[in-house]
């Protein structure tokens, strides 16, 4: 029996719909805050149950009898909400007698600064359970920067960056959906952290693919990441390096390569 949180979520639901090509539904359990969301599942023969990160004994029930479990790590980046909210999902699942978790990381927990830490303490906890575990360290997904909105680039003619020219290792959030259900229901992974990081771009590469799926040519041009509103952030973690490392867990996970640039930017753009 697999069980897999956060299904009304865009990685969980990937997740689940892959699994359900692998798996019968009657070996399935979908965990959601509110089932209601996820009836749609539960008319596919999936066992939805109530499960709330911020109440263990609803978690607990919802663990039993699972096999394996995937954790997909709470959206909440309040200091010391999402620790707490693992630490209660992993003693539930201790609970239960789960065989393995699967957890969904991040890119740097090795040891995670600022938000990151929150995942660095979660694999601490896990270590600490005793419970056989997986460790998928996510890049950050492809979407953040190739979606529809490079439409607006287009009209402009041109993308602004402040990534520094450092390159980015970011996946579909697809492919790491794939890679996730891979990691649940093959052999051999308990013990081992993934470092799951798609092919190297950067953001003048993005323009010039941005131009050439569209037809319209797109210059890149570098601003302060003052100017880029909500997504600076993202252009100030590119610049300090931190996914300008290649990996090829992902593609080993997906059995092909990762998603291209160009496939995504094609897939943005329609």
């Amino acid at each position: 029996m697999i069980a897999v949180t956060g299904v009304t979520g865009n990685l969980g639901r990937v997740v689940v719909d892959d699994l359900l090509t692998r798996i019968p539904a009657t070996e399935l359990v979908a965990v959601a805050r509110d089932p209601r969301k996820a009836a749609d599942l539960a008319d596919r023969g999936v066992d939805v149950r109530a499960g709330d990160y911020d109440d263990p004994a609803s978690l607990r029930a919802a663990f039993a009898g699972v096999d394996v479990l995937l954790l997909v790590s709470s959206p909440d980046v309040t200091p010391g909400v999402r620790p707490r909210q693992h630490g209660n999902a992993i003693d539930a699942a201790r609970a239960a007698g789960v065989g393995r978790i699967v957890y969904t990381s991040a890119i740097g927990a090795e040891d995670g600064q600022g938000f990151l830490a929150d995942h660095t303490t979660t694999e601490g906890l896990l270590r600490e359970s005793g419970v056989p575990h997986t460790l998928l360290r996510n890049t950050f997904y492809s979407e953040a920067l190739v979606n529809p909105g490079l439409r607006d680039a287009v009209a402009a003619g041109e993308l602004l960056g402040a990534d520094a020219g450092r390159p980015v290792n970011f996946a579909t959030i697809r492919d790491l959906g794939l890679a996730a259900s891979a990691a649940l229901t093959g052999d051999g992974h308990a013990g081992v952290a993934y470092e799951l990081r798609g092919p190297l771009w950067t953001l003048a590469d993005l323009a010039r693919v941005v131009g050439e799926v569209s037809g319209t040519p797109v210059a890149y041009r570098a601003v302060p990441s003052a100017e880029l509103g909500g997504i600076g952030f993202v252009h100030d973690l590119i610049a300090s390096g931190l996914f300008a490392e290649p990996s090829d867990d992902l593609e080993k996970l997906l059995g092909r390569p990762a998603t291209s640039l160009r496939d995504a930017v094609t897939a943005a753009l329609a």
